[in-house]
């Protein structure tokens, strides 16, 4: 091997090297900062969860991608009497995984005339204790590449398998961060986002931003400690300067997690008027 091509190998792979190290530094930050957000909190389901979808659904597991040798089966839902196909949602879960709450909010999702796939970035692992999910954030920081596949097989899986006429996401929480991911993985072809107080979005930089063509939603709470006014409030300046499409909502008297499908952060009249907006916002945009 020339020293020139043995220099630019070793260059690749010192890149390849930092940019893992870089991805895996963010994992323990993230993971202790939810961990101290919700460290009295616990994976119950909330009134959110509760409501029974508007028209009949259809539900099945499915397993729409195999990583490392592992099948990850989504949750699928659509309307029992789908008779050709319909817009489709990638549903991302919040830091406790793909548990029967999430569930719920797939068939609710379902029950509003959509195809919905709630992903499962745990590979089958649901988190009863803090201190649990807080493991499995850091796992999935730590092999991010295998997460970014995982939502990619997903939204091929809505299009390719189940023809969907166009694909929205909506995650909470951790899922709220993977929403936005999502939309950077698919700048071009994702037709809407949904992101509740979707922490990394202060890591985002307008350079990041700049490729997204679809419209967003951004609910956050205003006494949400681990996601400052200021961050909500750059973020959405960011959007607006590049002239993005976005609206970006701050629900007063809610915190962190305000409307998640589980946990003991729920705040009603804040939850419900954000569930409204996300409806509506869906409605016209998928």
């Amino acid at each position: 091997m020339s020293n020139l091509r043995q220099r630019l190998v070793l260059a690749g792979v010192f890149l390849i090297t930092l940019l893992v190290s870089v991805r895996a530094s963010w994992a323990k930050p993230d993971a202790d900062r939810l961990l101290a957000l919700h460290r009295h909190d616990r994976p119950t389901p909330t009134a959110i969860a509760l409501v029974e979808p508007k028209i009949p659904v259809t539900t099945e597991a499915v397993e729409y991608v195999t990583i490392d040798g592992q099948g990850i089966e989504g949750y699928y839902a659509r309307p029992e009497n789908m008779s050709e196909p319909l817009p489709g949602i990638l549903a991302i879960h919040e830091w406790w995984g793909l548990n029967e709450n999430i569930e719920a909010m797939a068939r609710r999702l379902a029950g509003e005339g959509y195809q919905v796939l709630a992903v499962d970035l745990y590979g089958g692992q649901v988190a009863d204790t803090p201190q649990q999910a807080s493991q499995l954030v850091k796992e999935v920081a730590q092999n991010s590449f295998a997460a970014e596949a995982n939502i990619s097989k997903a939204y091929n899986y809505l299009v390719e398998e189940k023809q969907a006429t166009s694909v929205g996401t909506i995650g909470w929480c951790f899922g709220g961060s993977w929403s936005l991911e999502t939309a950077l993985l698919f700048p071009q072809e994702l037709d809407a986002a949904v992101i509740y107080y979707g922490g990394q979005i202060g890591t985002k930089t307008p350079e990041e931003l700049s490729s997204l063509t679809m419209p967003i939603l951004g609910i956050f709470g205003a006494e949400d400690s681990s996601i400052p006014l200021e961050t909500v409030e750059k973020f959405a300046s960011n959007l607006e300067e590049l002239n993005k499409e976005a609206e970006i909502i701050t629900y007063e008297n809610a915190g962190h997690a305000f409307a998640n499908p589980s946990g003991d952060n729920y705040v009603a009249e804040a939850a419900e008027k954000a569930w409204q907006e996300t409806t509506e916002f869906l409605s016209e945009y998928l």
